[in-house]
């Protein structure tokens, strides 16, 4: 299991959504196929084909636990992600 499988399955899991690193998040939405774009502290994320937008910002090194709440709703919503 690689990295991005791990952090996937972690944030679909829902069981330490405080404890996601923003770095992860950030890497699992880029391996995802998110495009990024970063405005004074605002990690801003979109796909084609998508609606929704995800704004990621830091809490330390940590995500923000609603925000990952948000992904995973994308991420189940559009089941993105392949099999995990």
């Amino acid at each position: 299991m690689n990295k991005h499988e791990k952090i996937l399955l972690q944030v679909l899991r829902g069981t330490a959504d405080a404890n996601i690193r923003f770095v992860d998040l950030r890497d699992l939405l880029l391996h995802l196929g998110f495009e990024e774009r970063t405005r004074s502290g605002h990690h801003l994320f979109r796909m084609a084909g998508i609606e929704e937008r995800i704004n990621l910002q830091r809490q330390g090194s940590k995500a923000k636990a609603y925000q990952v709440r948000q992904v995973r709703s994308v991420i189940l919503k559009h089941q993105l992600g392949g099999e995990a």
